[in-house]
C-alpha cells in the first residue's frame, strides 16, 4: 500500500502493492493485499478483531505526515477522475494543493466496522433502503466509502475563510505501523485489508498500533485553488490545512440521540473513542502566487501517477 514517511519510494512501493483504485485501495486481482497475504492467514481475519471489551480505540492525525508532504502545483485533472466527478471540479489544468493525511490508532482496541454490506444491506436481501447511513457505495470508485471518517478544511490564516476539499469518501484500512515516536507498536500484522464492493465482502477498520494513510497523490487529496470547483479562488498567502478524524455531527433530527457514539458535548460520532479532544490537527502552509514547473512545497518535483483513472 502506501508508506507514510517513505515517499521517496512511493512509486515503487505503490505499484508493487497494487494500490491503484480511485481512492487509496488496491483493485482486483490484488484486492488490498488479498492475494498472498490472505493465503498466509494474517489479514481479513475476524478472529483477530479486538473490539476492546471496554477498552477503546483512539484515532489522531499525524501532524508530521502532512507538514512534510504537501505541494502546490498546476496539474491536469481529467473528467475521468473520480474526484473531479464527485467534487464538482471543472476538468482541465487546475492549480491545487495536494497533501498527505495519516490517522494512527493510539488507543488499546481496534476501530472496527466490518463489512459495508452489513451496514448498507443489514438484511442481506438486496434492499438497500435499510442502509444505516455508515457507508455509501461510490460507483465511480466501484467500492464502499465510510461516511464521516474525516473532514479536510483549508482556512485563511488571516480572515478565517474556509474552503472544502475535493475528497468525498474514505475506506478504513491498516496501511502503516504507527510512527515509532508515538511509542505504540502494532500488536500484530495488518488485518483490515478490503474496502468491499457489491459482490466482494469488505473488512474495514484500523487495528490499534496501525495507521490509515492517504498519500498526497491519491484521489481527492487536494484543494482546488483557482476557483475551478465553484468556490472562490484562493489568493497567495498563509493558510492552515485543518484535518479532523471521526468528526462530530449534530444528532439526527427526529432521532432519540446519536445512533452510534456520543461525546461529552452531546455531539455524535461514527465510532466511540477514548478521547475526542485529540481528533484535529492544523498545519500551516504558505501558498505562493507562482508555482513554477515543479510546484512549491516539501513535495516539489514529485510525480503523481494517474491512480484515479483506474477502477475496480
Amino acid at each position: 500500500m502506501r508508506r507514510t514517511l517513505f515517499l521517496s519510494t512511493l512509486a515503487a512501493a505503490t505499484l508493487v502493492a497494487g494500490c491503484v483504485v480511485a481512492e487509496h485501495r488496491p483493485t482486483a486481482p490484488h484486492d488490498h493485499h488479498a492475494g498472498t497475504a490472505v493465503r498466509s492467514g494474517l489479514v481479513n481475519d475476524p478472529a483477530r478483531v479486538d473490539t476492546g471489551g471496554g477498552r477503546l480505540p483512539d484515532l489522531v492525525v499525524d501532524y508530521a505526515a502532512t507538514a512534510q508532504h504537501w505541494v502546490v502545483r498546476q496539474e491536469n485533472l481529467p473528467a475521468t477522475y473520480c474526484s473531479v466527478q464527485e467534487g464538482g471540479v471543472t476538468p482541465g489544468s487546475r492549480r491545487i494543493i495536494r497533501f498527505t493525511v495519516t490517522t494512527p490508532n493510539i488507543g488499546d482496541a481496534d476501530v472496527f466496522v466490518g463489512s459495508p454490506l452489513d451496514h448498507a444491506d443489514p438484511n442481506h436481501d438486496g434492499d438497500f433502503s435499510d442502509n444505516d447511513g455508515m457507508f455509501e457505495f461510490a460507483s465511480c470508485h466501484a467500492h464502499f466509502h465510510f461516511q464521516n471518517y474525516a473532514v479536510y478544511r483549508l482556512i485563511d490564516a488571516n480572515t478565517g475563510y474556509v474552503w472544502k476539499s475535493a475528497k468525498k469518501g474514505f475506506c478504513m484500512l491498516d496501511t502503516d505501523p504507527n510512527p515509532a515516536w508515538q511509542g505504540i507498536a502494532p500488536a500484530g500484522s495488518k488485518n483490515y485489508q478490503s474496502c468491499g464492493t457489491l459482490t466482494r465482502p469488505g473488512f474495514q477498520g484500523v487495528s490499534y498500533g496501525w495507521a490509515d494513510t492517504y498519500v498526497f497523490s491519491l484521489a481527492g487529496q487536494y484543494f482546488v485553488l483557482d476557483g475551478g470547483d465553484g468556490q472562490p479562488p484562493v489568493p497567495a498567502g498563509d493558510y492552515i490545512i485543518e484535518i479532523t478524524v471521526n468528526p462530530a455531527y449534530a444528532p439526527p433530527k427526529g432521532k432519540d440521540g446519536c445512533p452510534l457514539a456520543t461525546d461529552a458535548d452531546g455531539m455524535c460520532h461514527n465510532f466511540a473513542e477514548k478521547s475526542y479532544t485529540n481528533n484535529t490537527t492544523r498545519i500551516p502552509v504558505t501558498i505562493p502566487a507562482h508555482v513554477g514547473k515543479d510546484g512549491v512545497g516539501p513535495e516539489k518535483g514529485s510525480k503523481v501517477y494517474d491512480y484515479e483513472v483506474m477502477k475496480d
